[in-house]
């Protein structure tokens, strides 16, 4: 295991602290090498071993849960997922729940020392559900976050199309502040540079490139998914309700006012997972960045 810092990606942490009125942790980067040569990477949050572990949506990275973990002040992990932050790409493009629980796997047998309460967003719910189903010794709650199996987030709305539709580098990071914006995204201007500035790099040639691999993937799938089709869902829709159905840890869904899980959805979820609970929370799709300090009391609730 390599410990990497840097400083830069770190540097937006003091004042998120100072809003919140909690003590700034001491927050580090690692970097796990897995056996086919790829690199997993996280964030830690605190000294002491993680007693969670967070896992993000598509299209997002380890920074976006930096609220949540201030105000849980736990110690804690944040993984970027596979094809996502300073996480390698997956070459076969396979970001689909159960490959990426292998790698979280391997983190938390290298990172942690005991069971993990792990919180997963969208994606990260999924991926969070396949691990419990296929690791239980390394979980001992799960708290899926705005998702539930078969909910079609790949084509999305209207807007988020048009924000991956398109070129995938770009002049400046302004460029893209300035497109977020325009659709809607981000929230204010110094929220949106955060979040940009978090999830792009900037290549030799000094052009700016999106960290994750779902916005260079993103333009060909957007075009050739048809929104009311249920190929692409279907495949998460058997897969996450088997892997539901097979954890032993307790559940918790967060459902999100503003977010993909409808009552519908939630009212399913229970039907289908009866040992399992729900909570709905005022808040985006994003919980982790629109409602941080509900969503920590749910964490620091199972504690």
């Amino acid at each position: 295991m390599q410990v990497v810092i840097d400083i830069s990606e770190f540097s937006y942490l003091p004042a998120q602290a100072e809003v919140l009125g909690v003590p700034l942790p001491r927050v580090e980067r690692l970097s796990l090498e897995l056996p086919d040569g790829r690199t997993l990477s996280a964030l830690r949050f605190g000294t002491e071993s993680p007693q969670v572990t967070l896992l993000h949506g598509a299209g997002l990275n380890a920074h976006t849960w930096d609220t949540t973990a201030l105000a849980l002040q736990r110690p804690l992990l944040a993984i970027d997922l596979a094809g996502h932050g300073d996480s390698s790409w997956r070459g076969d493009a396979d970001y689909t729940a159960r490959p990426l629980a292998a790698d979280v796997a391997l983190a938390l047998d290298a990172w942690t020392t005991h069971p993990q309460v792990v919180v997963g967003q969208s994606l990260g719910g999924l991926t969070a559900a396949a691990l419990a189903a296929s690791r239980p010794d390394l979980v001992s709650e799960i708290i899926v976050v705005d998702i539930t199996p078969g909910i079609d987030v790949t084509a999305g709305p209207a807007a988020l199309r048009a924000f991956y539709e398109g070129p995938t580098d770009f002049a400046t990071r302004e460029e893209l502040v300035d497109k977020a914006i325009s659709l809607g995204f981000g929230g204010t201007r110094p929220e949106t540079e955060r979040g940009v500035f978090l999830n792009t790099r900037v290549r030799p040639d000094g052009r700016i490139e999106w960290k994750h691999h779902f916005a260079h993937l993103a333009a060909q799938a957007l075009a050739a998914h048809d929104a009311g089709s249920a190929a692409v869902p279907s495949v998460l829709h058997e897969t996450g309700w088997a892997d539901l159905a097979e954890a032993s840890a307790p559940i918790t869904l967060v459902r999100a006012t503003g977010g993909f899980v409808s009552e519908a959805d939630a009212d399913e979820f229970l039907r289908r997972v009866p040992a399992a609970r729900a909570i709905t929370v005022n808040a985006t799709h994003n919980v982790q960045e629109t409602a941080p300090a509900e969503l920590a009391a749910v964490v620091s609730a199972v504690l």
